[in-house]
């Protein structure tokens, strides 16, 4: 299985390919004021306004560094109403890729409620790389934040016009 390798920091973190859609050069994204720690905002994906998340920012309070190897991964994320939504995840030196079985990764013996997107690990000739797991990068509270229910929503009704 493929995963793309990025960093936080000085250590080392994998995705799993499958659950990326598309790899894109950082890109202009649209801050959203007032938005949670770690939602750097919207991008512009084919047409679509995408909610994107700084893992950076999310693990470290400060956002990811400009650099050509800062990537917007656009992840598919699974919703818990069922289907999957777009995610923009903006990962620093996001540039390398590594084949590993999934039973490779080992449990890392930790766990914390703030990074429950944090998985197992695994070794290399570098040192250690944990796998991130998509379904757990949201809280349920950034999650409703950037994810609106568009499709059980009553469709708008007209626009009430003032009298002349």
């Amino acid at each position: 299985m493929l995963f793309i390798l990025f960093q936080l920091g000085s250590d080392r973190y994998a995705l799993p390919a499958r659950d990326i859609e598309e790899v894109l050069p950082l890109i202009s994204v649209k801050v959203l004021p007032g938005a949670p720690v770690g939602v750097a905002g919207l991008v512009d994906y084919r047409g679509t306004a995408v909610p994107a998340i700084d893992l950076t920012a999310l693990a470290f309070g400060r956002p990811a560094a400009r650099r050509v190897s800062t990537r917007l991964l656009m992840v598919k994320y699974p919703h818990p109403r069922g289907g999957e939504r777009l995610l923009g995840v903006i990962a620093e030196h996001a540039t390398e890729l590594m084949a590993k079985e999934p039973a490779d990764f080992r449990p890392m013996g930790i766990t914390t409620g703030a990074t429950r997107y944090l998985g197992p690990i695994v070794h290399d000739a570098r040192g250690m790389i944990q796998r991130v797991e998509v379904a757990g990068l949201l809280t349920a509270e950034l999650r409703a934040a950037l994810f609106t229910d568009r499709e059980s929503a009553p469709p708008p009704g007209p626009v009430a016009t003032p009298d002349a």
